[in-house]
């Protein structure tokens, strides 16, 4: 059985490592602005990029999703 879905096991776990790291990064931007005291507009920019960064992991995955489920890829 578990070779039979050892390619869907890695997806999910690569998308939890991705999570996983995506937090972390944003737990580590979190706590050197808030020891430099960033301005909120700064804080803001930051958290914008890193929510986009986040964004587009995730609409590849349902574009990848979509595609396979149509026969594309």
């Amino acid at each position: 059985m578990l070779a039979e879905h050892l390619e869907l096991i890695e997806t999910i776990a690569l998308n939890l490592a991705f999570l996983a790291i995506f937090g972390f990064i944003g737990i580590t931007i979190h706590d050197v602005m808030k020891s430099n005291n960033v301005p909120k507009n700064g804080q803001y920019v930051v958290y914008l990029v890193l929510f986009l960064g986040c964004a587009g992991f995730i609409a590849k995955g349902v574009i990848q999703f979509i595609w396979e489920s149509q026969g594309v890829g």
